[in-house]
């Protein structure tokens, strides 16, 4: 019995990352969903009014049990009602912020032992707390628009898949690379092994040295394509999926930026143009 619970203990907490690519969900199995380790990462990725709840969340709890301990010494702050809550938990809020109004103080040891140690952790709180907002403030982000469908049609008399980016953002970005990416179903290899194998497609220009206004990213469908060949027919059985990558350098900041977004065969048009958006 108690290793069947064991067993489901186990289950519940190896219940494994999904991620998704595309239209494709995938799990990873044997990895648990959240780990120590990658605390500060998760402070960093999780939306605002959930860093703000986990705060005050933390912040109210701490002076609770601060509050709680200071009752436990009736005489042990001065001018504080004798076993009201609300005293003691507004003197470990004066405390943990150093204000000091001077109408409560600690009147024993033991107050002035916790007092002590709740000045402590509270400069050390405000100083994490200091540089986790500053750090999520501080990450570059970069406001990349993608169209919303890529096409293939003849380009010079050559089938080519296109897709065009733009820069949102009223400055530059230097050095700007694009990369792109196509997933191809599951192969099957002489040994009998099932893959998904993933090429890279060469692009007309895959780099520039500013990136200010829109880019149009090119790839011929030649003799060295793995799209050579293949119909809209043949290309929806395969069930691609096209991972575009870019990266630069924001010249306001001075850091590297990068985004990424992914095509499905959904968003691929045969025989189509995008219209001029410079004239």
């Amino acid at each position: 019995m108690l290793k069947k619970r064991r067993r489901r203990r186990r289950q519940r907490k190896f219940k494994g990352i999904v991620k998704q690519l595309g239209p494709n969900d995938f799990r990873i199995l044997g990895l648990p969903r959240f780990h120590w380790g990658d605390f500060y990462h998760w402070l960093l990725t999780i939306d605002w009014w959930q860093l703000g709840l986990l705060i005050v969340g933390v912040y109210l709890a701490t002076n609770t049990l601060f509050a709680f301990a200071y009752l436990a010494d009736e005489n042990g702050i001065a001018n504080a009602r004798p076993g009201v809550f609300i005293d003691a938990f507004s003197f470990s809020v004066q405390t943990m912020a150093t204000i000091g109004y001077g109408a409560m103080y600690p009147n024993s040891l033991y107050a002035h032992i916790l007092v002590t140690i709740e000045v402590f952790l509270g400069l050390i709180g405000v100083a994490m707390i200091t540089g986790l907002i500053f750090a999520r403030f501080s990450l570059p982000t970069a406001r990349v628009l993608f169209s919303r469908v890529a096409i293939i049609s003849p380009f010079n008399d050559v089938p080519t898949l296109m897709f065009r980016v733009a820069n949102e953002r009223n400055n530059f970005i230097l050095e700007s690379q694009i990369r792109v990416s196509i997933l191809l179903s599951q192969e099957e290899t002489k040994e009998g092994h099932k893959i998904r194998r993933l090429y890279d497609l060469k692009l007309v220009r895959s780099e520039t040295p500013v990136f200010n206004f829109s880019w149009m990213v090119m790839h011929q469908i030649d003799e060295n394509s793995p799209l050579y060949g293949m119909t809209r027919e043949s290309l929806e059985e395969l069930e691609p999926v096209i991972i575009v990558t870019l990266n630069g350098m924001d010249d306001t900041v001075a850091q590297t930026i990068h985004t990424r977004y992914i095509y499905s065969i959904e968003q691929i048009v045969w025989n189509a143009r995008f219209v001029n958006v410079m004239t």
